[in-house]
Order: C-alpha cells, then sequence, then structure tokens
C-alpha cells in the first residue's frame, strides 16, 4: 500500500510544480497592473501640453506674420523717404543754380558781415554798417513773409501832430522804424499849428487824406498787398489804386527804376546831406539805408548823384529817397543805432516800422 501511495505521488508531482508556479505569477502578475485612473491622468496631462504647445506656436506663426509686415511697412516708409531726399537734393541744387539764389549770394558778400539780425515767421532781417569815404550809416535788408509787418504810423496816431521815430517805434512795438515822408508846417483858422505830410499816405490799403499832388511832383512809394516795394510820381489817385497799395508814403526823387538812374532835379544833384533810402533787390528783398551827415568828423552825408552809383553797385533795382536831413533816423531794437545831424532825433510826421 505504501508502495502505491509512493507511485501516486511522484505521479501527480509535476502537475502540483506546475500549479503553484502558476498562482506564483498570477500574484506577481497583479502586482505589475497599473491604475486605470494614473494612465488617463497621464493622457490628460500630455493632451493639455499638445495644446499649450500648439497655442505657442500659433501664437509664434502671428508673431512672425506681423513683423513681415512691419518690415514690409518700413521698406515702404524707406522708399517714399529716399524718393524725398533725393526731390529735395534735386531742388536744393536747383535753388543753388537760381537767379534768387545767385542775387542773395552777390548782395550778402557785398554788404559784408551783418552786425544785427533777426528772424521770426513774418520777417528775416540782417543789419549791417555802411562806411564810405566821407559817410556812414546803416543798411537793413529785410524779407518780408508776412506783409502786415511793414506799416506805416502816423505820429500820435492823429493827423497833423510831429513825434519821434524812436517814440511812435517803441509805442507801436516795432523792432526797425525810420523816418518817411515829408513834411512842412500850415496854419488852421483856429490858429493852430498843423503839420502837413507831403504828396500821399495810404495806411492798411486805404489813403488817410484826399488825394494831392503839386509842380514838385512828388512820388508815392511803399509796399503793395504782396509785400512788394512799389513806386510812382501819380498824377491821379487812380495811379496810386492801380498799384494795389498796402502801406506808402511820398516825397521826392525816385533814384532808381529796373535798375537804371533816373534823372535828378538839378537842385538835389550834387549837394551832401543825411538821406534815408526805401528800396528793393532783384529778388524783392527790402532795402533800408541811412546815411549820416553835417558832422564832419563822422560823417558829411552824401549827394543823391552820387548815392545812385552805390545803390546799382549794391545791387539795387528800385530805390526812393525818403526825408532826410535832420529827420533821418534809424532805429532798432529800443536804441537809435544812427547820429541824427541835430544832435538828437527830430519830431517827424509819420514813420516806416517793421514788427518783429
Amino acid at each position: 500500500m505504501l508502495k502505491i501511495n509512493a507511485f501516486i505521488f511522484f505521479l501527480i508531482a509535476p502537475f502540483l510544480a506546475l500549479f503553484l508556479v502558476s498562482a506564483d505569477f498570477v500574484e506577481s502578475s497583479s502586482m505589475l497592473n497599473l491604475p486605470l485612473s494614473k494612465i488617463e491622468n497621464d493622457i490628460e496631462n500630455l493632451h493639455g501640453e499638445t495644446n499649450n504647445f500648439y497655442d505657442e506656436l500659433t501664437g509664434l506663426e502671428n508673431t512672425i506674420y506681423r513683423f513681415r509686415e512691419v518690415a514690409t511697412n518700413q521698406q515702404e516708409v524707406f522708399n517714399e523717404q529716399g524718393d524725398k531726399i533725393t526731390q529735395l537734393s534735386e531742388s536744393s541744387d536747383k535753388q543753388k543754380n537760381s537767379p534768387i539764389v545767385f542775387i542773395e549770394k552777390k548782395v550778402l558778400e557785398m554788404l559784408g558781415p551783418a552786425v544785427q539780425a533777426h528772424i521770426s515767421d513774418n520777417i528775416e532781417m540782417k543789419i549791417f554798417q555802411l562806411k564810405e569815404l566821407g559817410y556812414r550809416g546803416y543798411i537793413a535788408k529785410v524779407k518780408l513773409f508776412d506783409p502786415s509787418a511793414l506799416k506805416v504810423a502816423i505820429a500820435k496816431d492823429k493827423l497833423g501832430e510831429v513825434e519821434t521815430v524812436s517814440s511812435m517805434a517803441s509805442r507801436k512795438g516795432a523792432i526797425l522804424a525810420i523816418n518817411g515822408g515829408g513834411f512842412y508846417p500850415i496854419q488852421q483858422k483856429n490858429g493852430k499849428r498843423f503839420i502837413k505830410m507831403t504828396g500821399n499816405t495810404v495806411i492798411d490799403g486805404h489813403s488817410i487824406e484826399p488825394f494831392y499832388q503839386d509842380k514838385q511832383n512828388f512820388f508815392f512809394a511803399g509796399i503793395n498787398k504782396e509785400g512788394k516795394v512799389i513806386g510812382t510820381v501819380p498824377s491821379t489817385q487812380e495811379d496810386i489804386l492801380n498799384l494795389n497799395p498796402y502801406q506808402g508814403v511820398s516825397f521826392l526823387p525816385i533814384l532808381l527804376k529796373d535798375g537804371k538812374k533816373v534823372e535828378l532835379p538839378n537842385a538835389w544833384k550834387e549837394t551832401n546831406h543825411p538821406r534815408t533810402i526805401l528800396g528793393r533787390y532783384g529778388n524783392n528783398d527790402l532795402i533800408i539805408i541811412v546815411i549820416d551827415g553835417r558832422q564832419g568828423n563822422w560823417s558829411i552825408g552824401v549827394s543823391l548823384e552820387r548815392l545812385q552809383d552805390k545803390l546799382l553797385e549794391l545791387g539795387v533795382k528800385d530805390a526812393y529817397n525818403l526825408d532826410g536831413g535832420g529827420s533821418s533816423t534809424f532805429y532798432y531794437n529800443g536804441k537809435v543805432l544812427n547820429k541824427p545831424s541835430e544832435g538828437k532825433e527830430r519830431p517827424v510826421v509819420n514813420s516806416i516800422l517793421i514788427y518783429p
């Protein structure tokens, strides 16, 4: 019986061993199983990271696109600026060779260095000293960007009165002022002294007195409404109106017209006196001159004949002789620069003012 039991044991032993090994493998396999929830979380996290990466990639593409647009716009702007620079350069080259620039250059060479200067939206002004054999004075070269920067002022803003040039300039706020037209005293019916302006005076486009002309043939000179110097010897009011006058005064004689000398009255040719001149250059800049006189140790003055030659030398095209003698006054920036022949300013009937 014992032998039979041993035989049965050895017969089933391999199967028993296989069972035991299989049971152990099942237990080990169950230990290797991963939780399903963890796998799902990992997949979800990976999906989120993928979406973030996609968003970043899309944002980068948009940035690159915008950068391309900016670069394209900048290139267009650069090309436009290049075209403008080319145009300006060509324009500058043309201006350098233009007659107006040539005139400006030659005038400044003849006048020498400026002793004072002022520039604004209204004017460009340069002041020069004039020193010639026997006489001295001052010159103002003025570009009028705005015609309203030049005005004629009457003494005390009232007909019949007199006032110094510096007083009118200070009262009106002008930076430059010179004496204007001639004048002479008359008696009114009530016996009060009245100072009469010679010829015709225009302020802001309007004649301030009835038209007047006598055998002395006073000229009318000033600027038109475009700021250009005008002048004529009028026979009628229409002769003045045809000039489209804006500001102007009267005296005599005309010195130059269109770059040529005008015949002078014999009585005015050769005597030396202080002078005040209004004129224009070929580029339409104004020239204003005051020359001192009657002071042997300083300046004896100049004859109109000699002055005509000097004006032509300076390139002046039109020139008008304003009231001179003791009236000649050159005021600039708060003070009188010249030396009036009477040792002080003579009160006058009107002035030509230029505002800053």
